[in-house]
Formats: structure tokens, C-alpha cells, sequence
């Protein structure tokens, strides 16, 4: 499998947390979600695995490293898992943590920071799905966030949305997410046709992809089509995706 040049798009390595293990996401169907197995690591154990993707998927030179962590408790009402958080950064002092737990307003933001800490809440930047925002001033709010990342969720081409953010493309901050739900851990490709839709409304912004990818030519398609970046786990677990 030849080797996609990444001078122009980062590979983030996506880990989705659920009851302090890693799960294998497979089409957003959180239900089925069971402890990864991968090449990448012994057993299931956030530490281990954060620690075999970043080998896997080194950042861009000059770019931090990131780590996309998806607390799958969170985001579907629980507790967020704030002692693995602080244990991955511990891990990896150079790290930083784009982090999606559900938030519904900034405020669930704040409350994390405080609790896991000045140290480490500087290292996490908050990821808001519109499947979890609860309102367009909410969203309002994160537009004045300068770290704060919007993730627009779908699932079978149907936005998950609703504080309407899909509408409001002038109040997308900085960086925006296209998180295509049904082809995560699919093997389907990556959905460029609703990520060139969605940039096309906000060219200015930067813009990362989520799902699908399977291997360096889906990457190159992708960073083509204007992605700074794309969120992937499966590829880089199972070994299709290899990063120079």
C-alpha cells in the first residue's frame, strides 16, 4: 500500500472511550460498540492505544500533536471520564486533546477545565457536536470561543441538529468539523460530497473530515478536496492507512 504525502493534510487519531476502555466505532451505532482490538496495541487500554496511534499517525511537521477522544459515556448523558483524560496527557506531555463529551454550552466546558485542572484543561480543546448543542445561542457562545471546534454530525444524510447550527454557517467558529456518522468504521469512503458542501458555505474556516477513510488514496482525495485534516481510527488499527 503506497504512502499518502501528508505535507498538506493531518491524519487525527480518533479514540472513542467508553467505560475507561477503547471501543471500535463502527457507523455511530454506540450500542454495539465493543474494546478494540488492533495491531497497534496489547489489550484496550486508552494509555496504550493513544500511545500506538501516535507511532502510527506522527502530526505534521510543524503541527502539534492531536488526539481526538471521544467520550462515548458523555456524550450519551453520563459522567465525563475525567481521570483517563488527565492520564492520557500525563502519558504524552506534548499532546493536546480535541475532546467531544457532549457538551451542550460552554458552560459543560468550564466545568471540565475545573475539574481536571489548569494543566491539563489547557491542553483540551473542546469539540461540540450538533447532534449535543442545545441551543443556537449556544452556539452563539462557542463562536466567541477562540479554541472551540463545531462538529457538524450526520447520519444517512440526515443532519443531527438541534440547535440548527447546519444553518447558521456565520456563526461556525474557527474550526469545523464533518462528521459523517454512518461511515465511521465502515470501509464506505469518506462523504466528500456533504464536506464540499458544508466548506463551500465557509471557505475561511478550517476545515477536517471524519469517517471513512480507508487508505492513501481516499487521504489524497480528501486533502484535494480542501481537508486540513481527517479524524481516523480504523484504517490506522487495522493497517490499510500507512503514514510516512
Amino acid at each position: 500500500m503506497p504512502s499518502p504525502d501528508n505535507a498538506g493534510i493531518q491524519v487525527i487519531p480518533v479514540l472513542d472511550l467508553m467505560g475507561g476502555q477503547v471501543v471500535r466505532g463502527v457507523r455511530g451505532e454506540r450500542h454495539a460498540y465493543r474494546p478494540i482490538v488492533s495491531r497497534l496495541a496489547d489489550g484496550s487500554a486508552p494509555r496504550d492505544v493513544a500511545r500506538g496511534l501516535r507511532a502510527a499517525a506522527p502530526p505534521v511537521a510543524g503541527r502539534e500533536p492531536v488526539l481526538y477522544v471521544a467520550d462515548l459515556d458523555a456524550i450519551q448523558g453520563g459522567p465525563v471520564q475525567a481521570a483517563v483524560l488527565v492520564d492520557l496527557l500525563q502519558a504524552q506531555p506534548d499532546l493536546v486533546l480535541w475532546l467531544d463529551a457532549g457538551f451542550a454550552e460552554p458552560a459543560a466546558v468550564q466545568a471540565l477545565r475545573a475539574a481536571i485542572g489548569p494543566a491539563a484543561a489547557g491542553r483540551v480543546r473542546p469539540v461540540y457536536g450538533s447532534e449535543s448543542l442545545a441551543s443556537a445561542a449556544a452556539l452563539d457562545e462557542v463562536a466567541r470561543e477562540p479554541d472551540a471546534i463545531l462538529s457538524l454530525d450526520s447520519r444517512l444524510a440526515r443532519p443531527l441538529d438541534p440547535s440548527g447550527s447546519w444553518q447558521r454557517p456565520q456563526a461556525w467558529p474557527r474550526t469545523v468539523i464533518v462528521m459523517t456518522l454512518d461511515r465511521v468504521g465502515a470501509g464506505s469512503g469518506p462523504d466528500l460530497e456533504t464536506f464540499s458542501r458544508l466548506r463551500a458555505l465557509a471557505p475561511d474556516r478550517t476545515w477536517i473530515g471524519a469517517g471513512g477513510v480507508r487508505d492513501a488514496a481516499d487521504l489524497q482525495a480528501a486533502q484535494a478536496g480542501g481537508a486540513a485534516g481527517w479524524l481516523v481510527a480504523s484504517a490506522l488499527h487495522d493497517g490499510t492507512l500507512q503514514i510516512a
